[in-house]
């Protein structure tokens, strides 16, 4: 009985995990989807941050990477349901905001955000959630076209 008992409690723990790192997956590949038809799906920045404590800056995940000159790049962000915030990526050519997926004058989200480099380099992304929420997220780097 206490065989059984044992088994069946290490199938559960092992489908936990099993249905958590799918969960991932999936985020990805819906994310790559909505990305749209004529982009190529080049990198996945994965997100996973707790809440801010009080008083303190939200936390934030920062990935970098080298984009080439006279291409056309995009960025999408999905947040995962389970999210108690909203993800929201930002693009940076070194101290220089290139884009983000939120608006904060207007509070407008959006899913994408096209990029149309003008020079070789290297670039950082930061993904974050607003008001300092918990959440899942991640965020897509795609091929557009050469410009």
């Amino acid at each position: 009985m206490r065989k059984i008992f044992a088994s069946l409690v290490m199938i559960l723990v092992a489908g936990t995990f099993a249905i958590r790192a799918q969960s991932a997956a999936d985020l990805v590949d819906i994310c790559r989807t909505s990305a749209g038809d004529d982009a190529t799906y080049l990198k996945d920045f994965p997100v996973e941050l707790e809440a801010a404590k009080p008083n303190e800056k939200a936390p934030m995940a920062k990935f970098s990477m080298i984009l080439s000159k006279n291409t056309k790049y995009r960025f999408s962000i999905c947040t995962s349901e389970t999210s108690e915030g909203k993800a929201v990526l930002q693009l940076y050519d070194e101290n220089k905001l290139m884009g983000s997926t939120y608006n904060s004058s207007t509070g407008k989200d959006y899913h994408s955000i096209d990029l149309n480099c003008t020079k070789t380099g290297i670039y950082h992304v930061f993904i974050s959630f607003q008001d300092g929420k918990a959440g899942s997220a991640v965020g897509i780097l795609s091929f557009i076209e050469k410009l």
